[in-house]
C-alpha cells in the first residue's frame, strides 16, 4: 500500500504540471481582456504601459514559468514564514497578484475560505451522515413506506435545481414566516450567545438547500449498492451460519457496499472548496464560488488560474484517498 501511494504521488506531479499548463493556456487564449472595460479615451501608449505592468508584454512561456515559480515556490515560502515567524532569504519575493485588486491571490482565497467551509462543508458533512443510514434502511426495507418516501424525496431533491430550492425557501422562511434571514452577513463576528444564534440562523437556509441536494445524491448510490450486495452468496452463507442480522447488515453488507460510495463521497469533497456557486449567489455568501464568478466577470486571470488549479489539485488528491480507502474497506484489493 505504501509503495502504491508513493507511486501515485510521484505520478501526480507531472499530471498537475500538465493540468496547470492546460489551464494557463486556455485562460490565456480566452477573449477576455483585463483592460477591455477601461475608457477608450486612454492613449494607446498608456495602455501598453498598463499591459507591461501586468506582465502581459512577455511571451507566454515566460509568464507560465513565472506563475509556476510564484505558486509552487514563493507562495509556500510565504505561508511557511507566516506560520513560523522565520525569514528565508530577504523575505521579499513576487507573489501571484490579482489584476483587479493588486492583492495576493492566496490572501483573497484565505479570506473567503472560512465562509465556504462553514456553509458548503457543513452541508456536505450533514449530507453524508444522513445519506448513509437513509440508503441502508431503504435498501433493507425495500418497497416499504420509508423506502418509497425516501425515494421520492431523493428524486425531488436531486432533480430540482438548487437555485429553485433556495428561492423557494427564501420565500417561505424569510419573506412569509420571517424566521431566517435571506442574506448572509459575512461581517458578523461570533463572540457571544446572541451572535452565535444569528450565525446559525443565517447559515440554516443555504446549509439546508445543499444538504438536501447532497443527501439525495449520495443516498441513491448507497441504496443501489446495498441492494446489489444484499442478495449475494456470502450474505446467505452468513445468515445460514446464524450470524446476527445486525452484524450481517452493518459489518458484511455495508462494508462492501461502501466501496463505490467512497468514490462519490471522495470526489465530492473538492466541491466543498470550490464553493456552491449558485447557492452562494442566491444567499449572498461571500465564499470561493462567488469569488470565482467575480474573477471571471472581471477577467482577473491570475485569480481564476489559481482557483481552478487548486480545485484540480484537490480532485487528484482525493482520488488518491479514495483508492487507498478501497484497500482498507476490501482487503481483497491489493496494490502491492
Amino acid at each position: 500500500m505504501f509503495s502504491f501511494t508513493l507511486r501515485r504521488l510521484l505520478f501526480a506531479i507531472p499530471t498537475l504540471l500538465i493540468i496547470s499548463f492546460v489551464i494557463f493556456a486556455l485562460l490565456d487564449l480566452a477573449p477576455n481582456d483585463p483592460l477591455g472595460e477601461l475608457p477608450l479615451t486612454i492613449p494607446p501608449e498608456v495602455r501598453e504601459q498598463m499591459r507591461a505592468a501586468l506582465g502581459l508584454d512577455q511571451p507566454f512561456l515566460i509568464r507560465f514559468l513565472k506563475w509556476l515559480q510564484q505558486f509552487f515556490i514563493n507562495e509556500p515560502l510565504n505561508i511557511f514564514e507566516e506560520l513560523t515567524g522565520l525569514t528565508i532569504g530577504t523575505g521579499e519575493r513576487m507573489r501571484v497578484l490579482s489584476w483587479a485588486t493588486r492583492s495576493p491571490v492566496v490572501d483573497l482565497i484565505v479570506q473567503r475560505l472560512p465562509q465556504t467551509l462553514w456553509v458548503v462543508g457543513l452541508s456536505y458533512v450533514f449530507g453524508v451522515l444522513l445519506a448513509i443510514p437513509i440508503g441502508v434502511i431503504s435498501a433493507y426495507k425495500q418497497y416499504s413506506i420509508f423506502d418509497q418516501i425516501g425515494t421520492f424525496v431523493s428524486m425531488v431533491g436531486y432533480s430540482v435545481p438548487t437555485f429553485f430550492t433556495g428561492v423557494l425557501l427564501i420565500v417561505i422562511f424569510s419573506s412569509y414566516l420571517q424566521w431566517f434571514p435571506s442574506i448572509y452577513d459575512t461581517n458578523l463576528v461570533v463572540n457571544d450567545w446572541s451572535s452565535f444564534v444569528l450565525q446559525v440562523k443565517q447559515m440554516f437556509l443555504p446549509v439546508l438547500v445543499l444538504t438536501l441536494f447532497n443527501t439525495s445524491q449520495i443516498s441513491r448510490f448507497v441504496r443501489a449498492s446495498m441492494l446489489d450486495n444484499l442478495h449475494q452468496d456470502y450474505v446467505r452463507t452468513a445468515r445460514a451460519k446464524g450470524v446476527k442480522e445486525k452484524t450481517v447488515l452493518l459489518v458484511h453488507v455495508l462494508r462492501n457496499s461502501l466501496i463505490p460510495v467512497v468514490t462519490v463521497i471522495a470526489l465530492g469533497v473538492p466541491t466543498i472548496f470550490s464553493g456552491a456557486i449558485i447557492t452562494e449567489q442566491i444567499f449572498r455568501v461571500n465564499g470561493l464560488g462567488q469569488l470565482l464568478i467575480i474573477a471571471i466577470q472581471g477577467a482577473d486571470i491570475p485569480l481564476v488560474q489559481t482557483l481552478t488549479f487548486i480545485f484540480a489539485v484537490l480532485i487528484v488528491l482525493f482520488n488518491l484517498i479514495a483508492d487507498v480507502l478501497y484497500g482498507i474497506l476490501d482487503p481483497r484489493i491489493r496494490y502491492d
